[in-house]
């Protein structure tokens, strides 16, 4: 089973990042969680680009998703949104379809106490616009992120940990079910 990680963020020491490190450490050895770090090479999305000139990159991250049994995608929030990064990245896909009915689960962490609500909210709008298969039960929010990282960027908030144990949980039995 393959599932293809995705942070939102482009910092080295992104919570969101963290975040998706602490999930790969919970997953089971039989199934193969890949953190995506290729969201700063891709161009600025133009629909004259997505033709039979579509940079390798662009092609890469599409069959990287292709290839995927399931998605998770972990975001911080700017100006009550998700990363233009993230959002150009989404919108690559628009034209090619690679998460149409594709389980994808969500994780939105703040250092405010919403959580990252308002990400959270953005993120679903666009991947219900991408047709993506939403696992019920394969999204959390996250508020005060930074208190629940040690000083190494480990999660160290049991509470925290048992949410993304159910959110990884659900996202597992959406693929089987997918598969069906």
């Amino acid at each position: 089973m393959k599932i293809i990680a995705i942070s939102g963020s482009l910092r080295p020491s992104s919570t969101n990042t963290a975040l998706l490190h602490a999930v790969a450490k919970l997953a089971p050895k039989d199934l193969d969680l890949t953190i995506y770090n290729g969201l700063a090479d891709l161009p600025h999305f133009t629909p004259e680009l997505d033709g039979d000139t579509l940079p390798r990159v662009v092609k890469d991250w599409r069959a990287l998703l292709e290839k995927s049994d399931g998605v998770l995608i972990s975001t911080p929030e700017y100006a009550y949104g998700i990363p233009g990064v993230l959002k150009n990245a989404l919108d690559w896909i628009v034209p090619s379809g690679e998460l149409v009915d594709k389980p994808v689960a969500t994780i939105s962490a703040s250092p405010s106490e919403l959580g990252g609500s308002k990400a959270h909210a953005s993120l679903m709008l666009t991947l219900t616009a991408l047709a993506a298969n939403l696992v019920e039960g394969g999204s959390v929010t996250i508020p005060f992120v930074s208190k629940k990282l040690n000083a190494n960027g480990e999660l160290i908030d049991i509470n925290t940990v048992q949410s993304l144990k159910f959110l990884l949980d659900a996202l597992v039995r959406a693929i089987i079910d997918n598969r069906k």
